[in-house]
């Protein structure tokens, strides 16, 4: 188990966002970039709470920016099922229902369109919004569900976070 040294005054500062992509960022930087062996085996060593926090960062960090990166990213997670398990499971340990569903609607969408055009999840491109209409708006009202549900998501988190510090961090007196 890998706590991440904070400060009091930074663990009681730090915005709902803030607090959880600082308590995983030691983390991301360790596997960044790295084989997915090597990914794995860092989670398999993190607490339960921080595995469900790595999967939901894993997932709103690259899916927050646009509609086509939530696209492409979910596209990617569901191309992964153990990736996608992980963050499904980190929903379900935040007890986020709302984003739960979203994602389960979104899989639901995404499989009907792969499976009317034979396509794979690993078929997935960030261009492909700028190629069907109707996926583009279909995704972009998806998109603005994410936008809405998210801060409560990094609310329940960060709560979580906030109720169960020894999970998570170790405090350094000032």
């Amino acid at each position: 188990m890998t706590l991440v040294a904070i400060r009091k005054q930074t663990f009681v500062s730090l915005d709902d966002e803030r607090l959880g992509w600082a308590c995983m960022e030691p983390t991301f930087s360790r596997i960044r970039g790295k084989e997915t062996s090597i990914k794995t085996a860092a989670i398999s060593q993190l607490t339960q709470g921080q595995q469900a926090l790595c999967m939901f960062r894993v997932m709103y960090d690259h899916a927050k920016n646009s509609s086509s990166e939530y696209y492409a990213w979910i596209s990617y997670l569901l191309d992964k099922p153990s990736y996608w398990n992980g963050v499904t499971g980190g929903l379900r340990f935040f007890g986020d229902a709302p984003m739960l569903e979203l994602l389960k609607d979104t899989e639901k969408v995404l499989k009907a369109r792969n499976d009317k055009l034979g396509l794979q999840w690993s078929d997935a491109a960030f261009n492909d919004l700028g190629h069907d209409d109707v996926l583009l708006s279909t995704v972009n009202l998806l998109f603005e569900r994410f936008l809405l549900i998210a801060p409560n998501s990094l609310k329940l988190i960060s709560t979580y976070i906030r109720s169960n510090p020894q999970q998570f961090v170790e405090i350094e007196n000032e």
